[in-house]
């Protein structure tokens, strides 16, 4: 794993090689073969987002322990990485067509340090992602482009990943895919004792209430 990029003064940093080629491989297959077993359609897993100009694949960390576990795993790492004490909020998994975009915006509360990892491309093709060089406050408004603001174009091979302050740096994919699919992973935490430190694991509190095991 190499990183480049100063995370507290830029707001991102690139890493390459947080996961190995095969590991993506092998979350993707089993993705795939989880679908199958369940006997839904992978189309049935499309879902509206006010990002995307038409549905996209997508399904959330719960729903899919293999993700969870990965977020709840990387947790050091990333930890590490931004220079923080970080909990983990959530994580989702997204398949994008050719042609489409994701328009610039800013991630809700839960998101305030983000990964954005590649899984693998259907033709290789490095898709970017760009992220704003301006740090901002949280809005919910989107944009087709980041208008006159800097932005950096970061491409990312299989296992890659950019680390960035979600809530702070508006983002997007603004060049439309080139590969016929490409798949990718968004990973979340938020800052322990933090300002958005209610977010942690996605507000769900009953999952860090302590356990109370009985063996009658």
């Amino acid at each position: 794993m190499q990183t480049s990029g100063n995370y507290e003064t830029d707001g991102y940093a690139v890493i390459r090689g947080l996961l190995a080629p095969e590991v993506c491989n092998a979350f993707l297959n089993q993705f795939q073969a989880a679908v199958q077993q369940s006997g839904t359609p992978l189309s049935k897993l499309a879902r509206a987002n006010h990002l995307l100009r038409r549905e996209a694949v997508e399904m959330y960390g719960y729903h899919f322990p293999p993700m969870l576990t990965l977020l709840w795993g990387l947790t050091p790492t990333i930890a590490s990485l931004a220079g923080r004490d970080l909990m983990p909020s959530y994580s989702y998994f997204r398949i994008y067509r050719e042609g489409d975009v994701c328009l610039v915006h800013s991630d809700r509360l839960s998101c305030e340090h983000s990964v954005s990892l590649t899984l693998d491309y259907s033709d290789g093709v490095p898709w970017p992602l760009e992220v704003a060089r301006e740090p901002t406050e949280p809005n919910a408004s989107t944009q087709e482009d980041f208008g006159d603001a800097p932005f950096a174009s970061i491409a990312m091979n299989p296992g890659d990943a950019v680390l960035y302050q979600g809530v702070h740096r508006r983002h997007g994919r603004i060049t439309p895919n080139p590969n016929g699919w490409s798949a990718h992973l968004f990973l979340h935490w938020v800052e322990r004792g933090g300002r958005f430190a209610d977010k942690a694991f996605d507000g769900n509190h009953d999952t860090i209430r302590p356990a109370n095991f009985s063996f009658r």
